[in-house]
This record gives C-alpha cells, structure tokens and sequence, in this order.
C-alpha cells in the first residue's frame, strides 16, 4: 500500500481497515497484550497468515491481588480449531480474580501442521513466560498449565515431554526451563491409541495413518514419570465426544508413578462445558479447582 496517496476522510478509512486485516495481533477485552510466540521467526512455518503466526495473549490480575502463579491455557478445538474466548479468555479473567496470572495460547493447528508444532508452541509459551516472569509478576516455580479437550492434550502432552531448557543459549527464552509446575485438565483427550481416542484430535494432530511409535510417544497416559508435576482433573461421564477413559486412565498413571492428583468426575458432564455458568453443578469445578490450588498454596 502507498501510504503517500491517503488523503481526506476516504485515505483514512482505508489506512483503518488495512491495519485492522493485516495486523496479525488482536486486542481482547481484559488483555494487557498479545504478542508473537515465535518474534525471531516461527519454525517450520508453512506461510505468513494468521494461522502461521501462534500467539500469546496476557491477562495480569489486578496487582493488589497478585500471588506470582502463572497458568498457560491451551483452549480446545480438535486440534483442527480453538475454542479462544468460551476456553481462552473467558477462563483467564476467572483466573484474574484469584490473583493468578493467565497466558492464552493461540497454537498452531491440523491439518497444516502436525506434531511436534504443537508442542514446540505450548513448550514456547511455558519457557516465554518464564523469561517474561518478573515483568509479569509470575515466579517461575508457580507455573502450571491448563487445557481443555484437545488443548488438555497438549497440556498433558506439555506435562509429559519437557526438559530443562538450555543454559548456554543466548536466547533467555530458550534458556528456560519447559516443564509445568502443575495441570489442570478439563474433559482432556490424552490417549491417541484408538480404543479410546478422540479421532478428530488424532487425524489433526498425526494424519491418517501416523507411525505405531508416534501414537504410543504421543497416548499420554503411557508417559507418565515420576517427574509429571501434579495434576487437577475433571471429566464428564457421559462425554461422547471424549470418553472419560482419557481421564481415568491417566489418573491412574499418575497414582501408579506418585504423582499428587485429583479427580472429580460429573454424572452429567457433556463434552465442552467450558466454565458451565448457567449450569449449577458443572459450574462448581472452578471452586474445586480453586481449592485444589489453594491446597497446593497456589492461591491465597
């Protein structure tokens, strides 16, 4: 665009919508800042859209109520969409009113982009905010995680595949460390094995006929350690769209290697209740998790 021939009123307006198509950076209500998950450059990147660029959004408590923990949330969408505003930014202004710091994550997405982006840009986002931390008012050993559906894969994916970042790198982002201090997972896929997958995630995520060790690496209730931080879990048992089974069995995974973790299961709990505020007892997993942190000394 020749920025020299706007003039008048007509000049401005275009100049208006030109910045509102092409920048890649939106505002959100609440939001202190978005910015690029990958600003040197995103790798692997297959163009320049929107959907090439992953983001982090930034939502900072009020500081009289801030107590230094820090949550990535990684909203659901089958790996084929996101879910940003009912498991994004709505959950982090829940998260605001505890006094926690939240950082929503926009990812990059199936069928365009298979693992390992995914994770490259959830382990991004944990080691960003961690570089980001005295800024941000987050200490960097109350950073946990939280994901719903296919984003509570990523999360558990995050939460089993990490490592300690780079000492020697120039980077102080790739300095970081990647691994969470803790999960929440809601209605989460974990398993990629096809007994109890959710086979949308999957195709997204590994194509249609993903190699037999991918899958396992991948079902993450098989790569549970004694180093997976501690976990929050919820689950519908009528969940259709994600069998329970994702949850049951990565709870026991956890029990069996030590991990501290908690399970509240829903009768009624249809795939994709988000925060549930219109429903009376769904809508209570935000206070259980509330309590769950402040067991953990998370929250004040």
């Amino acid at each position: 665009m020749d920025f020299k021939k706007i003039s008048g009123i007509a000049g401005w307006i275009m100049l208006l919508a030109f910045w509102v198509v092409a920048s890649p950076v939106t505002a959100q209500d609440g939001a202190d800042e978005t910015l690029m998950l990958w600003p040197g450059g995103v790798p692997n990147a297959e163009g320049e859209t929107d959907q090439d660029n992953p983001t982090l959004t930034v939502f900072l408590p009020e500081k009289s109520s801030a107590n230094g923990t820090g949550v990535v949330i990684f909203p659901g969408g089958g790996y084929a969409h996101l879910a940003m505003e009912k498991e994004g930014y709505k959950v982090a202004r829940w998260l605001n009113e505890q006094g926690v710091a939240a950082f929503v994550v926009k990812y990059r997405l199936g069928m365009r982009y298979h693992h390992p982006s995914p994770l490259n840009d959830a382990q991004q986002a944990i080691r960003t905010v961690r570089a980001h931390a005295d800024k941000w008012g987050v200490q960097k050993d109350k950073l946990g995680i939280l994901g719903f559906s296919a984003g509570g894969h990523l999360a558990s994916t995050a939460g089993t595949h990490f490592d300690m970042g780079d000492p020697r790198a120039a980077d102080s982002v790739e300095r970081q460390s990647s691994r969470p201090d803790f999960m929440v997972l809601v209605y989460p896929v974990v398993t990629m094995q096809m007994d109890y997958t959710h086979q949308g995630s999957r195709r997204h995520l590994l194509g249609n006929d993903p190699d037999r060790q991918l899958v396992e690496y991948l079902s993450n209730e098989k790569q549970v350690t004694g180093q997976t931080p501690p976990a929050f879990i919820i689950h519908g048992t009528n969940d259709t769209a994600v069998p329970v089974q994702n949850s049951l069995q990565f709870y026991e995974a956890l029990l069996e290697h030590e991990v501290p973790a908690e399970m509240h299961l829903f009768e009624d709990g249809p795939h994709g209740f988000g925060l549930a505020p219109d429903d009376p007892e769904l809508s209570t997993w935000t206070t259980l998790c509330e309590n769950w942190m402040r067991s953990r000394e998370l929250i004040d």
